[in-house]
């Protein structure tokens, strides 16, 4: 039975006794010692229990763990200064029930328990196997004398056995502390038998990793033998150093390849170099990897382009549905290139959405013009190193993305496409836009210099393809030197054909599926892109048909016979609750709430915009995380309202009554933009003069403090999200009139264009 005691308390740092365990403690604490002195007073016996952080000086109870050990004092001997060395021994565990300070030292009423026999079979057996893996353990460890196994072998107490046992295992004082808190026996025994399997583990893991480690050197040693054979056979044979293959080699290149004079020279001076250093020179290997590099850079190495203009389209529209204006561009290029060969490639910049085509378009245009393809991705580039190379006086040295990209393509004009320049950075290694200005200048790139070569390389044959989402991230000096092409978001109609064309092919195939195993009924590619995908290009789009591949790759595993039919009745089962619900038809028209455009570097979207009226002391309230180019067109939007205020029946003095809280949901996304002055003057004037807007229209524009409506840029992006969020009628811009054009046809003609020039005519339209 358990019994109540008070005992001093002795805390450990950084350790702790078990049970029946024996062994010297260092006290050098005031308090400690204190505690032994009273314990050698009374019978000898104190409290240890270990600290829960080491650092702290004076433990309290909330310092230490509740479970510790009765340990018996042997023998205390004075040490060298103020410690003493005591020697101790465990008697059994003690749960700590109060903590008290006295003057010297602390004491604690603890609860002892002393271990039962358990002689059950299931004790036996764990008992057995836990002997039996701490066995394995000594085995392996070879920390312990084996005549230790004897010692615990022989043990019938299993709380005896599992306190040795535990003692001399090397484990964390978190561990110790889990075995020494483990009351039940039988618990006790299970997670010391973990443990053991634990560490079981590790030491079969560390000879494994210890033979791995000495086969190798092993290999090392037999190649470094072999290696000094070669080199005497080669000095009995006259060569010195074994460099003379490697020199034989480069010269055999340098004459049978096509390089020009100044290449010429710089690697005879090189392999003159070699030629006269000691292998043992630490820049030996840096020499070779120079030459090795000049030789195998395509100086005059050229694909041979294609000429039929005819087969070019047939590739260009074989593996891209639309993009008319790139494709027009391409089939110019190859058509002047066709006349005049030696002029320079264009440089073009591709600028849209994400998942619209633009680094897919890149290799159909490779294709479609017969050259070699390569891509750098410039995406969180920030070292200048990047573009143009480090410096060969560094370790490790190598060329730039550039000039790696052509080696490994192996001529001099690929197509050649630099990814999401709007994405570069920049620190103290210096700026990398700037040092692609000298790469994509067609007035500078036909002698391109990257410091690890050191030589001019010509790049004006280079066909260079630049993608960004946002043109303006991109530095205007480098924007100067490219052609701008804006891909727009796809129509609804043109996300279908691409689906039917290329995405359920692609994904069939992806998911090991035949197309016979799987039909798409009529319409499920227009709901899947309705009510699951809301995007500027295809790739969610992609994603979404794959999953409905893969489900149904499920069911034919499963049994289920071919084809699997997905129809807009049983889709639901394929891709779950629809995510987008059809916005035509839901919205009302409401007051001091209107539907705005903008345009963000994934496309279009709608901007909803609120305004309620308070009433207060004339502040306008901006909330909606807006940028300072959108508080400024709200201010400049409140003062044409005060100067109209007459004509629009508000009251002279109603400015400084009442509060105008403007606000554009989705708080947590920054808005910023000159193209929503228009939306939140008409949001103001609805709330003000209490009159609705209608829910079919959506505007775009900037005012002015006259109320003249000011163009801006991204229609055809705007209108395409417009239109798939329901609207009917587009309040745009008069000069953005011309702009209509771009729009697709199939849109186009299902919405009601009315541009303005003035207020009054955007709330002639927007208001009921």
């Amino acid at each position: 039975m358990a019994e109540i005691r008070t005992l001093p308390l002795l805390p450990l740092r950084g350790m702790m006794v078990f049970p029946y365990m024996m062994i010297h403690l260092d006290v050098g604490r005031t308090r400690s010692m204190a505690a032994l002195e009273q314990a050698m007073v009374d019978d000898r016996e104190i409290m240890l229990t270990a600290q829960l952080d080491a650092e702290v000086d004076e433990p309290k109870m909330e310092n230490l763990y509740t479970v510790g050990t009765v340990a018996e004092i042997r023998q205390i001997v004075k040490m060298p200064g103020e410690s003493v060395r005591v020697l101790v021994e465990g008697q059994h565990r003690a749960i700590i029930k109060a903590y008290r300070e006295t003057e010297n030292y602390a004491e604690v009423d603890i609860e002892e328990y002393k271990d039962r026999i358990d002689t059950s079979m299931g004790m036996e057996a764990l008992n057995r196997a836990v002997v039996h893996e701490f066995e394995e353990w000594v085995k392996l460890s070879k920390k312990i004398p084996p005549e230790t196994l004897v010692s615990v072998a022989i043990i019938d107490d299993a709380g005896r056995l599992a306190d040795l046992i535990a003692s001399h295992l090397n484990l964390k004082l978190e561990t110790r502390q889990e075995l020494l808190a483990a009351i039940d026996i039988k618990a006790r025994l299970e997670k010391l038998y973990e443990v053991l399997a634990r560490e079981l583990e590790i030491l079969q893991l560390e000879q494994k990793i210890g033979r791995k480690v000495r086969k190798q050197m092993d290999k090392i040693q037999k190649d470094y033998y072999l290696r000094e054979q070669i080199k005497a056979i080669r000095e009995e044979l006259g060569d010195k150093d074994g460099k003379t293959a490697d020199i034989e080699e480069a010269r055999r290149k340098l004459a049978e390849g096509d390089y020009p004079e100044q290449v010429q020279k710089t690697v005879e001076k090189e392999i003159n170099r070699l030629d006269g250093m000691s292998s043992m020179n630490a820049e030996n290997n840096v020499i070779r990897n120079y030459i090795d590099w000049l030789l195998d850079l395509p100086w005059r190495k050229q694909s041979e382009d294609t000429v039929d203009i005819g087969e070019a389209q047939k590739v260009l529209d074989h593996d891209h549905y639309g993009l008319k204006k790139v494709k027009d561009r391409i089939l110019d290029y190859l058509a002047v290139h066709q006349l005049a060969k030696d002029k320079s490639a264009p440089i073009l910049c591709l600028v849209g959405p994400p998942g619209v085509g633009k680094t897919s378009l890149a290799s159909s245009v490779a294709r479609a013009t017969g050259r070699e393809f390569v891509r750098a991705s410039l995406g969180g580039v920030r070292d200048e190193a990047e573009i143009r190379g480090h410096r060969r006086t560094y370790i490790g040295a190598m060329p730039g993305r550039i000039i790696e990209g052509i080696r490994n393509v192996g001529t001099c004009n690929p197509v050649f496409l630099l990814d999401e320049v709007d994405k570069l950075s920049m620190d103290y290694r210096g700026d990398p836009s700037a040092a692609l200005l000298e790469v994509l200048d067609p007035a500078q790139n036909s002698t391109f210099s990257d410091h690890f070569i050191e030589l001019p390389f010509d790049l004006s044959k280079v066909m260079w393809i630049v993608t960004a989402n946002n043109l303006s991230n991109i530095p205007r000096a480098l924007r100067d030197r490219m052609e701008i092409i804006q891909l727009s978001s796809y129509t609804e109609i043109e996300k279908r054909e691409i689906a039917k064309r290329y995405l359920v092919a692609r994904q069939r195939e992806q998911n090991g599926l035949k197309a016979k195993d799987i039909h798409f009924g009529a319409g499920v590619i227009d709901k899947i892109i309705e009510n699951y995908t809301r995007e500027a290009g295809v790739r969610e789009l992609e994603r979404v048909i794959g999953q409905v591949c893969r489900k149904a790759a499920r069911r034919l595993v499963e049994g289920e016979e071919a084809p699997i039919k997905v129809t807009k009745k049983n889709l639901t089962d394929f891709l779950g609750k629809v995510k987008y619900l059809d916005p035509k038809g839901r919205k009302k028209p409401q007051v001091g709430v209107v539907s705005g455009m903008a345009w963000t570097e994934v496309g279009g979207t709608l901007l909803p915009t609120e305004v309620s009226v308070l009433k207060g002391k004339g502040k306008l309230i901006l909330t909606g995380q807006l940028g300072d180019v959108m508080q400024e067109s709200a201010q400049a939007g409140l003062t044409y309202i005060r100067s109209r205020s007459d004509k629009l029946k508000l009251p002279e003095d109603f400015y400084e009554k009442e509060d105008i809280h403007i606000h554009l949901p989705e708080g947590a996304i920054p808005k910023d933009g000159p193209s929503a002055g228009i939306t939140m003057a008409t949001a103001m004037i609805s709330a003000l003069t209490n009159r609705k807007v209608r829910s079919d229209v959506a505007m775009t524009g900037e005012i002015t403090l006259r109320g003249t409506v000011l163009p801006i840029g991204g229609l055809k992006e705007k209108v395409l999200a417009a239109y798939r969020e329901g609207m009917k009628t587009i309040i745009l811009p008069k000069d953005n009139e011309r702009d209509i054009e771009d729009i697709p046809e199939s849109v186009r003609e299902k919405l009601e264009f009315v541009p303005v020039e003035s207020m009054d005519q955007v709330l002639k339209t927007a208001l009921m």
